[in-house]
């Protein structure tokens, strides 16, 4: 991780673009409809798409805690 970002932010950066926009519009504050303009889709897939994009920042999160054998690791050793 690079020093001085978030854990957050580093999961964020992991993510497909689209994806990684709609969440920081969305933390952001910004509107729906201007969500939708910024990723051209329509007002009907945001929903999914945000439900994508907040399953696969889960995923990262996920990853995070998991050695390189898909093991639990242990960050305090």
């Amino acid at each position: 991780m690079e020093p001085g970002i978030s854990d957050h932010e580093a999961r964020l950066r992991r993510l497909p673009d689209p994806y990684s926009l709609a969440l920081r519009l969305r933390e952001a504050g910004v509107v729906d409809g201007v969500i939708c303009t910024y990723l051209h889709v329509e007002p009907e897939a945001l929903p999914t798409l945000l439900e994508i994009a907040d399953a696969k920042l889960a995923a990262a999160m996920s990853t995070d805690l998991r050695d390189d054998r898909g093991r639990p690791s242990n960050p305090k050793h």
